[in-house]
């Protein structure tokens, strides 16, 4: 049962917002999340490696921005298994026709929506609710020393919360700022 998942195209090249059909009865609902087959094709071929859970106990928390230095090249999907987040995608990629500009994503439990962020690309959000959780699928392992990013509130992107920053880490705080030499990432 499930229908095909529903790929649209976003304003960056590559970032693509994945639907899920919900299907309900007296019992609850069913969707699919996640098809191999589907979803091979935009992920170049790569394929999940690893899954991880966030949970974020305050609205008003940001992550990010995240992203991974080549030689590693890592698809992510995202999605927002409970509460809400405001998810920001970051083109980082050397030579794109949207380098440096950002797109959010209001993403929540009701939805049935998720993000497929590329290789190249810095992803980060912010809780819009307590107990906010995002499930992450993927296509690279963690790699001590490849991990990157740049800070959520550099004035070089200008990415607008929707609510004052309530918490952050002090490894995102930390972040350097993008100079006018950074010109990105090569894939």
């Amino acid at each position: 049962m499930g229908a095909k998942l529903s790929v649209c195209s976003t304003q960056l090249p590559g970032v693509m917002l994945i639907k899920s059909e919900r299907y309900s009865d007296e019992r609850g609902y069913f969707s699919r999340w996640f098809c191999q087959n589907e979803l091979e094709p935009l992920m170049k071929g790569q394929r999940i490696q690893q899954i991880n859970h966030s949970v974020n106990l305050s609205r008003g928390t940001v992550r990010g921005m995240h992203f991974l230095y080549p030689p590693l090249r890592e698809f992510k999907l995202v999605r927002c298994i409970r509460g809400a987040v405001c998810d920001a995608v970051l083109d980082l990629r050397k030579g794109s026709a949207t380098f440096l500009q950002h797109q959010l994503f209001e993403l929540d439990e009701h939805h049935d929506q998720m993000i497929l962020i590329p290789a190249g690309c810095g992803h980060g959000f912010q809780a819009l609710q307590d107990n906010s959780q995002l499930l992450y699928l993927h296509s690279a392992e963690y790699q001590n020393g490849y991990d990157g990013g740049c800070r959520a509130d550099d004035p070089r992107v200008n990415i607008s919360w929707p609510l004052a920053v309530s918490r952050i880490s002090s490894r995102d705080l930390e972040f350097d700022l993008l100079t006018d030499k950074f010109e990105g990432l090569i894939l």
